[in-house]
């Protein structure tokens, strides 16, 4: 699992010449790793396969278009979960410590809730806790996946498959009710723009499964120190939800 994750960390970066190279060293190793089902190593094979068959400035231009344009498809995290609240800040510190209690830092220059350092950390702790972290976004990459589903492109697969390798399978309202956000075409920019706008995404009381003491006990398990490093004093909730505010 941790190849696997390493990789689906790696095909969510900018394309690089070097990444567009490792193709298909990238295919044999997740193929010889098996933590993904066939059906969810043939959606991987699919965006490999056009990483060694497109031109590089198309994919560069691709992904700008997909990720860094688009607010709904962000890969920021917390950009889905808190938008431009001042929870976010604290929710970017407790995700940092989270970080740090097991011994790792990252001088990416990235925030912490960048999806592709979040995977890289998930990679390095064991197999488990991983689980346990990644369950509790699948939500987040369901959304993400309709999405990019919806635009017919081949980066869906990679979040298809974080939801392979996660414990849970994402809450339904929760999914709606992110989906019922804005979802405007790269192209639109007046739409765009008002899509950054929008405030954070509040997540009604039906979303039991998302209430932040459930949330608490479901992170315990990846909140623990790795062997040999000593846990910090305070650890609190890395991903939490608003109540709605709606009648």
């Amino acid at each position: 699992m941790q190849v696997t994750l390493k990789i689906l960390s790696a095909l969510l970066t900018y394309p690089s010449a070097e990444l567009k190279g490792a193709a298909a060293e990238l295919r044999k190793a997740i193929e010889g790793e098996h933590a993904l089902s066939a059906k969810q190593r043939s959606g991987i094979e699919r965006l490999l396969a056009e990483f060694e068959s497109s031109d590089l400035l198309d994919l560069q231009e691709r992904y700008i278009l997909l990720f860094d344009r688009t607010r709904s498809l962000s890969l920021h995290l917390f950009e889905h979960v808190h938008g431009e609240s001042r929870d976010r800040g604290q929710a970017m510190v407790d995700l940092q410590q989270l970080y740090e209690s097991h011994g790792l830092s990252f001088s990416s220059g990235e925030l912490p809730d960048f999806l592709p350092l979040f995977l890289e950390f998930a990679s390095t702790i064991p197999d488990g806790e991983a689980q346990d972290l990644l369950s509790e976004t699948t939500h987040i990459f369901e959304a993400i996946r309709q999405r990019l589903k919806k635009r017919q492109s081949t980066y869906d697969a990679v979040f298809w498959a974080l939801q392979g390798l996660a414990k849970s399978k994402p809450n339904p309202a929760v999914v709606k009710a992110m989906l019922d956000t804005p979802d405007p075409d790269a192209n639109d920019l007046e739409a765009l723009d008002a899509a950054w706008e929008e405030e954070e995404v509040r997540f009604g009381p039906d979303a039991s499964a998302c209430g932040s003491e459930n949330l608490a006990a479901k992170m315990r398990a990846g909140m623990r120190p790795a062997p040999g490093v000593v846990a910090p004093e305070r650890q609190q909730t890395v991903f939490t939800h608003s109540p709605s505010n709606r009648a």
